[in-house]
């Protein structure tokens, strides 16, 4: 007798093209700055950015597995370079729905920091080609492009875990990444 076997119980390959696009991708985001409108510390810089144009700040291309434990969700985000005001371009950020879900991330192009922040702790690793970094259960995260050419990196994370944006939109990171006088400089966030 022998078990039906799904799809995802399939074994599969995925490329990662020269531009950090994932294929083949099931889902694709674009995210524009206007998408982000409070998330940056210079408002007047931040409305005047998106009247110029709204600029696409980052976009993620996504395989995408069943959401329940067991699966994991691969995908490639590439974060464009860019700045408004002092602040480099981000990643909106967030928690995950299942708060006990860790993830990792794999540099693939360009040069970044990932921005971590859990209760009153608050961290920063650096990520480029080749760097593996981790995301531990709890913590809330976002992904800043501190260099002059996209940031590519890989995520791989569990099914389940599912995204709490809301959180953040609604309390913000600790910790900004600025660029003062040819040096980039992690900050603690002036609170409104």
């Amino acid at each position: 007798m022998s078990a039906s076997i799904e799809l995802t119980d399939l074994p599969f390959g995925l490329l990662v093209d020269e531009r950090g696009e994932l294929r083949p991708a099931t889902s694709k985001v674009e995210r524009r700055l206007s998408q982000m409108a409070g998330m940056y510390a210079d408002a007047e810089a931040e409305r005047a950015a998106i009247a110029d144009g709204d600029p696409l700040v980052y976009e993620v291309h996504q395989y995408d597995m069943p959401q329940h434990p067991g699966e994991l969700v691969v995908c490639t985000t590439i974060l464009h370079a860019g700045k408004v005001g002092e602040e480099f371009f981000m990643t909106k950020g967030h928690y995950h729905e299942v708060r006990d879900r860790g993830e990792v991330y794999y540099g693939l192009r360009g040069e970044g920091v990932l921005v971590l922040a859990r209760n009153d702790a608050a961290e920063t690793v650096p990520i480029g080609p080749g760097v593996v970094a981790y995301v531990p259960p709890h913590w809330a995260h976002r992904t800043v492009n501190t260099g002059s050419e996209p940031f590519v990196f890989l995520a791989v994370y569990p099914g389940d875990a599912g995204h709490d944006y809301g959180t953040i939109e609604t309390e913000g990171f600790p910790q900004s990444v600025v660029a003062r006088d040819g040096a980039v400089l992690v900050t603690r966030r002036e609170q409104a």
